[in-house]
C-alpha cells in the first residue's frame, strides 16, 4: 500500500537560538544535555517514519516524550526547524498561508484531548461547523452532520448542548465533527485519556468498528502501551523526542529493541491486546465468482494450497473452492462450486476469543471487517506464535 504520509530528518526547535539547538545536535549532544546548557528546549529530534494510507497508525509515549509535538507537525501546527513532511508526496512545511488552511480544512482533521466544542452550539451545530466554515450549503452540511453523528452513535442527541452530554459524548461529538469534514487523515492527540476508563474502553471498541465503514489515515497519540496495541495497525514508541522502536505490535514483543522498549511492554497481557490484524497473513489468491474454473486451478496450484477463498462481483466474501472439487468439475466457471459454509472473525478481534473457530476450520480462516471484505487470513499457528 502506498504511504499517505512521509516523515523525513524531521527536528523541531521551541523558541529562539534554534541554530545553537541543532548544531549541538549535530554534535551528538542530548537534548537534556542541551536544555540545560542552553534552555532551549527540543521536542522532535531527527525523526523519520512513513504513515501508509489508511492505517491506523499509534504513536506512544511518556509526557514530554514528543509525542504531541509531533502531531502537530503534521498539519503545521507545529512549524518544524529542519526536515520534511510530506503528504501525498507533497512538501507541507513548504506551503504557505493559503495552502495550509486549504489543507486543514479539507484534508486534515484533528480530534483533541479535551473536545474543543463551542458551548454556544448544539451538538448538530458543533458538527456542522467545519462545513460552515467552507460555505457548504445548510442543507448539504445539515446531511453530512447527521450522518457523521450516527456513526459514533449520537443519534437523538443532535439539539442538545455540550454542558447536558458526558465527557465520553463530548468527544464523539468532536470525533463526528472530525469526520464531517471527510478530511483523508485524521489526526487524534490523546483523545480518550480524559476518560473514565469504562468509557475509555467503549471508545477505543467503537473508533475501531468505524475504521471498517471510513478509509481514512489515522495517527492516534497515546501514553498508554495497552491502548496503543488495542488500536494500532502499527505503532511507534518515542522517547525523549526520537522514535525507539516502531512496527507491529506483535514485533514489539517478538523482537523490542532495547532494555526500555522491555520495559515499557512488560506488564502487557498479549492475549488481550493484540488484535487479528495485527498477526494476520495476507491472503495468497483471492479469486472472484466470475473466474475460469482452469484460471483458478493454476492459481491456487502456484501458491500451492488446496483451496482459495472467493469474493462476489461487489468484492464481498462470498466462500471458499476447494482444489479437488474443481478438477472434478466440467463447469467453465466456479459459481457453482463455492462452498459457502465458513469460518471468519472479524479483524479487530483480540487474540483470546478466537481459538475456538481457529481450532474446527480445517482451513486458515477467513479475516473479515464488518463490510464483509477479506482482509487476510490467520491460522491457530499464527495466533500460537504471537503469542509464544
Amino acid at each position: 500500500m502506498a504511504n499517505k504520509i512521509e516523515i523525513k530528518d524531521l527536528t523541531l526547535v521551541f523558541g529562539k537560538k534554534k541554530e545553537i539547538a541543532l548544531e549541538m545536535l549535530d554534535q551528538g549532544k542530548t537534548i537534556q544535555e542541551i536544555r540545560e546548557e542552553t534552555g532551549i528546549a527540543i521536542g522532535v529530534n531527527n525523526i523519520n517514519l512513513d504513515i501508509e494510507e489508511g492505517e491506523l497508525f499509534v504513536i506512544v509515549g511518556l509526557s514530554g516524550s514528543g509525542k504531541s509535538s509531533l502531531i502537530r507537525c503534521l498539519n503545521m501546527l507545529n512549524k518544524p526547524t529542519k526536515g520534511k513532511v510530506l503528504i501525498d508526496g507533497e512538501n507541507i512545511c513548504e506551503y504557505d498561508k493559503k495552502q495550509l488552511i486549504e489543507i486543514r480544512r479539507k484534508k486534515i482533521s484533528m480530534v483533541f484531548q479535551h473536545f474543543g466544542l463551542l458551548n454556544h452550539r448544539s451538538v448538530l451545530k458543533n458538527v456542522e461547523y467545519g462545513l460552515e466554515v467552507q460555505g457548504i450549503k445548510e442543507a448539504e452540511r445539515k446531511e453530512k452532520a447527521l450522518k457523521s453523528i450516527e456513526l459514533v452513535g449520537l443519534s437523538g442527541w443532535e439539539n442538545y448542548f455540550p454542558r447536558q452530554l458526558s465527557g465520553g459524548m463530548k468527544q464523539r461529538v468532536g470525533l463526528a465533527r472530525a469526520l464531517t469534514n471527510d478530511a483523508e487523515i485524521l489526526l487524534m492527540d490523546e483523545p480518550f485519556s480524559a476518560l473514565d476508563p469504562l468509557i475509555r474502553k467503549d471508545m477505543q471498541a467503537d473508533l475501531l468498528g468505524m475504521t471498517d465503514y471510513i478509509d481514512k489515515t489515522i495517527i492516534f497519540i497515546t501514553h498508554d502501551m495497552n491502548e496503543a496495541f488495542r488500536l494500532g495497525d502499527r505503532a511507534a514508541l518515542m522517547k525523549d523526542g526520537k522514535i525507539v522502536q516502531v512496527g507491529k505490535p506483535a514485533e514489539f514483543f517478538e523482537n523490542p529493541a532495547n532494555e526500555y522498549v522491555e520495559r515499557f511492554i512488560e506488564d502487557v497481557d498479549k492475549s488481550r491486546i493484540l488484535r487479528v490484524k495485527t498477526v494476520m497473513r495476507k491472503n495468497m489468491y483471492l479469486a472472484k465468482v466470475s473466474d475460469n474454473r482452469e484460471t483458478v486451478i493454476k492459481n491456487i496450484e502456484s501458491n500451492d494450497r488446496g483451496y482459495c477463498y472467493v469474493n462476489d462481483e461487489n468484492n464481498k466474501l462470498l466462500g471458499f473452492v476447494e482444489l479437488e472439487k474443481l478438477k472434478d468439475s466440467e463447469d467453465d466457471n466456479i459459481s457453482k462450486l463455492v462452498d459457502k459454509n465458513y469460518e471468519e472473525i472479524n479483524r479487530n478481534a483480540f487474540l483470546s476469543e478466537i481459538w475456538t473457530k481457529l481450532d474446527e476450520s480445517a482451513y486458515d480462516v477467513a479475516v473479515t471487517d464488518k463490510s464483509n471484505r477479506i482482509r487476510g487470513i490467520i491460522s491457530y499457528a499464527d495466533a500460537v506464535a504471537a503469542l509464544s
